[in-house]
């Protein structure tokens, strides 16, 4: 189809009129509420004071390419890359949730299933009548996102522009399939007003992220839609059949929310902004989610990459089936082995364990494998030596703690876990509970004040070694249930039962 059309001094008079207007008339009709004091837009009153009390940190954000995902057993992305050194920075543990659909991000945080929203939002007019943004992470600017033709690379640049929208003008004729309720609908409708003419919009479910909507257009499901063009560069490093030159608007800045009742919070939030961005690690983080071209291409095209498959590494089979001797969820074990070895079957220690699990040649021996590079042998050996380190707490009722004493105890050896079980309960302790009890002892195992009190029988102990190793897989492992599917149920044993 002809596209010369003689459009270019309109073009530009419709792109200077300005492209960051908001909706003349937000109101509920369009998802959003007037801020004013009968009709607040937030319906819990919690700022930073209240989150340092609960020692947490509760995220929302969306799973996708950029933001939050996983990629051969390990959580990444701008967005949690970024929080961890927030939560770091505020002394707070890190939650985060999961939005199942874009458009109720706003609700979510308004109703208190979480502090902050941490996913590239657009500042706009309408969305602040909804929350407070925070200072803005970066700059970009929305593109129209749009298939070249099948025999592209076989034809003249002029035949190609012919069949492709270059300018604003010509979307009057074309639909665009955009999220409702996004900032690219927005941009739309302002759009539209800018011009004096409808432009045919398709509504496309909230549950997809923009990166799948991409994905739409290149599989032809559908035949355009818009994007900020950061997001849309590192696709077409993958998709090269994607034209992504047609800009539809000027900058715009890109940030954070917060609920309009949480200033101390906001105030936190953009200070530790702030310092980030003189530290050359927050533009190496941008860079390597939205620059790295190569490191995109690897993920995308990964069978460990979470958007692909339901698998965290190439051993899943072999953890699966010894998880169920252990009564454990495959993907609970699973964070063991990556705190382990990183999923590395070649791995040594510097004390010289060795494979997925890290057996000492002494335990290996003891569990009956005779090479501990081989992954079947060593994950067997592994559960099996898990199942004899969980018999000596057997006084532990609780299943959760149990398995914290169990992983604290493979970490650093029993001998030191009891030793912090019998400290613990000689200072007015729970020595069966290790949160916030047995934990706190095995800690001070390195300080010369406990580790030769008469209680200790094994002496001395980095502490901090088993307290990390134990806070770290469960952490770990609330990522992979966001992401891995179950598959099937194990068979929990009846001590488990409920549990992992």
């Amino acid at each position: 189809m002809d596209r010369k059309i003689n459009v270019f001094f309109i073009t530009v008079l419709l792109i200077l009129s300005g492209c960051s207007k908001g909706s003349r008339n937000p109101g509920k009709e369009d998802g959003f509420f007037n801020n004013n004091q009968e009709d607040a837009p937030y319906h819990i009153s919690k700022d930073l004071e209240s989150i340092k009390e609960d020692g947490v940190l509760h995220a929302i954000t969306i799973y996708n390419s950029t933001s939050y995902f996983l990629y051969k057993g390990r959580p990444m992305g701008f967005e949690y890359e970024l929080l961890s050194r927030l939560a770091e920075d505020l002394d707070l543990e890190l939650k985060i949730t999961v939005a199942d659909n874009i458009n109720d991000l706003f609700d979510m945080l308004n109703n208190g299933e979480g502090d902050l929203i941490a996913f590239g939002l657009t500042i706009t007019e309408p969305r602040k009548k909804l929350v407070s943004f925070t200072k803005n992470h970066y700059v970009t600017h929305q593109t129209l996102v749009q298939k070249m033709p099948d025999n592209w690379r076989s034809l003249p640049g002029y035949k190609i522009d012919r069949q492709l929208i270059s300018n604003t003008i010509e979307l009057m004729n074309d639909t665009v399939w955009v999220r409702e309720n996004s900032s690219y609908a927005e941009r739309l409708k302002n759009l539209q007003d800018e011009m004096g003419s409808e432009i045919p919009v398709e509504y496309i479910d909230g549950n997809i992220t923009t990166d799948e909507i991409i994905k739409m257009v290149v599989d032809g499901e559908i035949e355009r839609t818009v994007a900020d063009y950061n997001i849309a560069s590192i696709n077409k490093t993958f998709y090269p059949v994607l034209d992504i030159d047609t800009r539809i608007s000027f900058a715009q800045r890109i940030a954070w929310a917060v609920r309009q009742n949480s200033p101390e919070l906001l105030n936190a939030i953009n200070n530790w902004i702030t310092m980030e961005k003189k530290r050359d690690e927050y533009y190496v983080i941008y860079n390597k989610y939205f620059k790295n071209k190569k490191s995109y291409r690897g993920r995308i095209q990964s069978d460990f990459y979470s958007k692909n498959s339901n698998k965290i590494s190439k051993y899943d089979d072999i953890i699966k089936n010894y998880a169920s001797d252990i009564g454990w969820d495959w993907r609970f074990l699973s964070s063991q082995v990556y705190q382990e070895s990183g999923f590395d079957p070649r791995s040594v220690s510097w004390a010289g364990a060795s494979g997925l699990i890290q057996l000492m040649p002494e335990t290996a021996k003891e569990v009956g494998v005779n090479n501990s590079f081989d992954p079947n042998q060593n994950i067997k050996g592994g559960v099996k030596y898990l199942n004899r380190v969980r018999e000596r707490f057997e006084n532990v009722e609780d299943s959760i703690q149990k398995i914290k004493f169990t992983l604290a105890a493979f970490n650093c050896g029993p001998g030191h876990v009891l030793d912090a079980m019998r400290l613990a309960e000689k200072n007015g302790k729970d020595p069966n509970i290790w949160d916030d009890n047995v934990e706190e002892y095995i800690l001070r195992l390195s300080e010369k004040k406990y580790y030769l009190d008469e209680v200790v029988r094994h002496g001395y102990a980095r502490g901090s070694e088993p307290y990390n190793y134990v806070r770290d897989i469960f952490l770990r492992y609330e990522h992979y249930k966001q992401f891995i599917a179950e598959e099937t149920e194990l068979a929990m044993s009846e001590q488990d039962q409920n549990s992992i």
